[in-house]
């Protein structure tokens, strides 16, 4: 593990079996606090920009632990020769006029059963560092995060509150009528990725006594700025 600090914010590079991640918490800290998973887009990585900046403010302002891990095929992980394959081929399929967005889930429900436990045993080796501990947890993740998202807050009983979006229902519907914790759900109104017909089925699939619905005019990765915002106030709430 490696390891710097800056702006009192430590930064830890960590590899956990095949897994490359990045833990951010706050400069000094010793005891245990909430932990955030971020969930990067597809074609992204841990340290994206966007990735990092909302690393920063959770740590700055919320005093929280947040990770990230290179998904399969993204950041530094090698490139997986069937996900090649499925990209190209998808390629064609759209070119030939099929829709986009069922091709979209079901390769996300393919990469999400490899992801699910990825992310398990994340948490786990990350909640044994006496500068997070066992806390409780808060995931978000939008588009690809999304999708890899929904099942593996249906299946963790540590995440206590989600923010989701820009995702469909025909890749989470089951896992997403399993989820029961409190959601922030994200759409972007012009959506050229993902059919807004989808993203209000997935919302309401969602099985959680409260989610709260923020729509945005604007295509797929044009969320507002004033978004981020309000998950800062959302994960305060849920796991301050």
């Amino acid at each position: 593990m490696s390891e710097a600090s800056s702006d009192g914010v430590r930064e830890q590079l960590f590899t956990l079996g095949d897994i490359p991640g990045v833990l951010w918490t706050p400069e000094g800290a010793v005891a245990t606090r909430p932990l955030v998973l971020l969930g990067h887009g597809g074609g992204q990585h841990k340290k994206a920009p966007d990735v990092l900046a909302r690393a920063r403010r959770f740590v700055t302002e919320c005093g929280f632990a947040v990770v990230a891990v290179d998904v399969p095929a993204h950041g530094d992980r090698p490139k997986v020769e069937e996900y090649d394959r499925i990209a190209t081929e998808n390629q064609a399929r759209v070119e030939a006029g099929e829709e986009l967005a069922p091709l979209i889930a079901d390769f996300q429900a393919l990469v999400g059963r490899q992801t699910v436990p990825e992310w398990r045993a994340v948490l786990d080796a990350v909640q044994q560092l006496e500068h997070v501990g066992a806390g409780p947890v808060g995931y978000w993740g939008v588009s690809l995060g999304c999708g890899l998202g929904v099942p593996f807050v249906a299946a963790e009983p540590r995440v206590r509150a989600a923010v989701l979006g820009l995702g469909g229902v025909l890749a989470s519907a089951e896992a997403a009528e399993r989820i029961t914790v409190p959601v922030e759900f994200l759409v972007q109104w012009d959506d050229e990725r993902v059919p807004r017909v989808q993203s209000l089925a997935l919302f309401d699939a969602l099985a959680s006594a409260e989610k709260t619905l923020h729509a945005n005019p604007g295509k797929h990765g044009e969320i507002p700025a004033f978004e981020l915002e309000s998950t800062l106030r959302f994960f305060a709430r849920h796991l301050g």
